[in-house]
């Protein structure tokens, strides 16, 4: 396994664990944890663009997600328990599914 699909391999790994905590969150933080991920993955929409590839996901999220903690403490201060981490790794696994190079659960090597 190259280094680009190692880490797309763990990045992957991640989000989807940040995918399967938000979809178990309570249902009292239910809003506020959503309107992060909400906010998150607008904000990936603007840093991206239309177009890109999960490599280009993968080097953005190994940059650093502090911005998201910004965002979240931003969007609902009176909530804490929506700054998790794992509300970031779910946005990003739910806009990898926008990656020009992922299809049906799966990224498309070149």
């Amino acid at each position: 396994m190259s280094g680009g699909q190692a880490a797309y391999a763990t990045a992957a790994l991640q989000w989807e664990d940040g995918l399967r905590r938000l979809r178990g969150a309570p249902p009292e933080q239910r809003i506020a944890v959503e309107l992060v991920h909400d906010r998150i993955v607008e904000a990936l929409r603007r840093r991206l663009g239309g177009r890109f590839t999960t490599g280009e996901l993968v080097d953005l999220y190994d940059q650093g997600t502090d911005w998201c903690l910004d965002l979240a403490v931003a969007a609902v201060p009176e909530a804490p328990y929506a700054w998790d981490s794992a509300i970031a790794d779910a946005a990003f696994g739910t806009y990898l599914r926008e990656a020009s190079d992922y299809s049906g659960g799966r990224r498309h090597e070149a």
